[in-house]
């Protein structure tokens, strides 16, 4: 089973920032990929908000890097470890535009891209822009389509859609990879459709462990009803994590404890059949969480499934 990061500092909402992160930066950043790199995550995921209504900034905050430029600037930094737009609000950006950006940083990186996708939830962003908030789940439809063609290997891809309509337009430098996975965030049935019949892995939105595996069930019956066949990778994430016996207050939610219990509890998520699933450890500084990392790498990671 992989695992996998969502960065910190790089979205503060109050539902997960450490009060550290506020003051973090670009190094902060730095230190914790590396140390993810060489503990064998999986991956480093960047979340996608182009700008936040006053409405939802107490809860949500501003502080939401652009994903592109972050996984790019974290590209040159680490080897190993992929790149997750966790997730991608494509349907702000006509879809060429977004294979541009995301071919770019899979041939700078090696071909190291997940381009993970959703639909977005905040009407502002989508007015403010031009597109169409309403319409959000078809307008993500069709461009799962478009760049499923603009990441493909036509340097002068091809779609005909009812919003996208593009040919004879050449789009260098291609991807490192001859098919760039696509991950479906989100767990409405919309979603869990969207996932099965279009993506090559689901992105769940925080589900609870009670309610996953009808959730799992449920995309593996949809792609066997239409007959898709292929690889197709089932994340979660996880409850916060803290390796060893915290001497802070960690919170009610937060699993810790010994190697042994992490492990134990992690494992679970492998038998309602989830491949990988991305982890958030607790921490009060850059340093500790470096060192969470570290520890989980060199001693719950070896006894994952």
């Amino acid at each position: 089973m992989a695992y996998g990061i969502q960065l910190p500092v790089q979205s503060q909402s109050t539902l997960y920032a450490e009060p550290w992160e506020a003051a973090a930066g670009p190094e902060d950043l730095l230190a914790v990929a590396r140390a993810a790199d060489r503990a064998g995550f999986a991956y480093l995921a960047c979340c996608d908000h182009v700008a936040i209504p006053r409405r939802l900034a107490s809860a949500m905050s501003t502080v939401w890097y652009d994903p592109v430029a972050t996984l790019a600037f974290l590209a040159a930094a680490t080897a190993r470890t992929r790149l997750l737009s966790h997730v991608a609000v494509v349907g702000l950006r006509h879809p060429l535009l977004t294979a541009k950006q995301y071919a770019t940083l899979d041939h700078l990186s090696g071909g190291r891209l997940i381009l993970g996708v959703g639909a977005g939830h905040v009407r502002e962003e989508f007015e403010v822009l031009g597109a169409d908030f309403e319409r959000r789940g078809a307008v993500l439809d069709e461009s799962i389509d478009a760049l499923r063609a603009a990441l493909g290997a036509d340097d002068f891809p091809e779609h005909h859609g009812k919003l996208y309509d593009f040919e004879g337009l050449g789009q260098r430098p291609r991807p490192a990879q001859d098919r760039v996975p696509l991950w479906v965030g989100g767990s409405s049935p919309a979603a869990l459709r969207r996932a099965a019949l279009k993506g090559d892995g689901w992105l769940p939105q925080g589900d609870p462990r009670d309610v996953l595996p009808d959730r799992i069930a449920r995309i593996r019956r949809l792609r066997q009803e239409a007959g898709i066949e292929g690889p197709f990778t089932v994340g979660a994430i996880a409850e916060p994590l803290y390796v060893g016996t915290p001497d802070w207050d960690v919170g009610r939610r937060t699993v810790s404890g010994s190697a042994d219990a992490i492990a134990e509890s992690l494992r679970a998520y492998r038998a309602m059949g989830v491949d990988q699933v991305q982890v958030r450890f607790r921490s009060r500084s850059r340093d500790e969480l470096v060192g969470q990392i570290e520890q989980f790498g060199e001693e719950v990671a070896p006894l994952l499934p």
